[in-house]
């Protein structure tokens, strides 16, 4: 089983088994600082569905991590989203939230391996890990609102849950870049790695958890998850209610246009 997912071809991502039952999940657009685009979404959406579909196809545990040691995730690909209408961003935007909630409800438990960057909506994918490894020279932050937008993949209910309601409002309202330091201070990040042994470390944690009882494993993040985010359904649905009203507005347009001109941008209020 594990052999048939790790054989598939794909464009954005190489998936590998390091160890016995561990899947190895690199996102592998270095060019572009890791960045999420369209396909890279469906790609990823195919895993979760692969995991959830066949019980985790052999596999026990994950470790998502990117490729290069500039970024984790740099978020979504500007480039790509630069001159989209509403139906257009709105389609893509569908596929980033199945994209992030296959990733939430993975049924194996999933870590991040955090080397570089991890801004806006790869800041968000890190969330949705089970738990967190990171080099200590990683960088992070949720840059939305310098952008006219607001995190839609879960930044807004999981970051909350993650440091309290004052230090996540701080990062989310100021678009602020933090250390490795501070993101295990505020309990981010479990463990501090010297770069370049991140993704070994977590593959090594993995696979002590693949070793245990697998529908024991199963049953803890089934428990965990129930008694932290009985409410996360709601949140999330409010947050995208609110992302979704900026999509047609000028600043959001001139934020991309900003992004992709290499100018600050200069936002109006509508």
């Amino acid at each position: 089983m594990t052999d048939a997912l790790t054989a598939q071809s794909f464009e954005t991502l190489q998936l590998t088994s390091p160890a016995d039952h561990v899947l190895s999940i690199v996102m592998n657009r270095p060019d572009r600082r890791n960045a999420f685009n369209t396909r890279m979404a469906e790609e990823l959406i195919s895993v979760w569905a692969r995991l959830e579909e066949r019980e985790g196809d052999g596999f026990r545990c994950a470790v998502l991590s990117g490729a290069g040691d500039k970024a984790f995730c740099s978020g979504a690909d500007l480039k790509e989203r630069n001159g989209m209408d509403k139906a257009a961003w709105q389609h893509q935007h569908t596929l980033f939230e199945r994209m992030s909630y296959g990733l939430m409800n993975c049924p194996i438990p999933v870590i991040g391996a955090v080397e570089g960057a991890a801004f806006a909506g790869g800041f968000e994918l890190m969330l949705g890990c089970s738990f967190v490894f990171a080099s200590n020279t990683a960088r992070f932050a949720l840059t939305e609102v310098t952008l006219g937008l607001i995190p839609g993949i879960g930044g807004t209910q999981l970051l909350p849950r993650a440091v309290g309601r004052a230090r996540a409002l701080e990062i989310l309202l100021t678009g602020t870049p933090f250390g490795a330091a501070e993101a295990a201070e505020w309990g981010l990040v479990n463990r501090l790695c010297d770069p370049g042994t991140v993704r070994d470390q977590a593959i090594e944690s993995a696979a002590r958890i693949a070793a245990n009882a697998p529908l024991s494993v199963r049953q803890v993040l089934r428990a965990a998850r129930d008694a932290t985010d009985k409410d996360l359904a709601r949140g999330l649905a409010y947050e995208l209610d609110c992302y979704n009203t900026l999509i047609e507005t000028e600043d959001r347009q001139e934020g991309i246009r900003a992004f992709n001109e290499k100018r600050p941008p200069r936002f109006i209020g509508r």
